[in-house]
């Protein structure tokens, strides 16, 4: 938050130096004497520059805050993430399942038109939709397009764009 004017520490760098090209042997005691007797200058941890705005605020709340597209899009890839996750774990399961006995098997695939299991299908394919089209921005985006502010929210309205289009597309197919 403030930064020390480096006179100071100049000082005893210097004398630090004089200490190491004097005499090997005293080394220690000489860092001793650098760290305790050294006395700094008048006025030299007095003076300091604000670094810092006074006028922030203590406590943010994140409702109440704008944020930009590119924040929202951010988010989504996350959370995308995560129900990639718990949608991995439950198809892993469901797979389990069905290979587990044919009458497993024929429960999940009797179960299979209900409208959770499309449901739970659709949100975990989005997820998945949604992932990659952000991914490829990023990709995109390592390779030094679209990497300024302008080019950070066309690719986030991009993205969203392409993500919706897809995901209805992908409704649309499911039921």
């Amino acid at each position: 938050m403030f930064q020390k004017v480096s006179a100071y520490n100049s000082a005893r760098i210097l004398n630090l130096l004089k200490c190491f090209n004097s005499n090997n042997k005293q080394i220690i005691s000489c860092l001793e004497c650098l760290f305790t007797s050294f006395e700094p200058p008048l006025g030299a941890m007095t003076s300091v520059i604000k670094t810092v705005n006074d006028k922030r605020p203590v406590n943010l709340d994140i409702g109440s805050i704008d944020l930009p597209i590119t924040a929202y899009v951010s988010i989504l890839h996350r959370i995308s993430g995560v129900i990639l996750v718990a949608g991995v774990a439950v198809l892993l399961w469901i797979l389990d399942a069905s290979l587990s006995s044919e009458e497993s098997f024929n429960a999940i695939k009797a179960g299979a038109g209900s409208f959770l299991c499309k449901l739970i299908v659709w949100a975990v394919l989005s997820a998945l939709i949604y992932h990659t089209v952000a991914g490829v921005k990023h990709l995109i985006m390592d390779l030094g397009i679209g990497e300024s502010f302008e080019g950070g929210v066309a690719g986030s309205k991009i993205v969203i764009a392409v993500s919706v289009v897809l995901i209805a597309l992908l409704g649309v197919c499911i039921w």
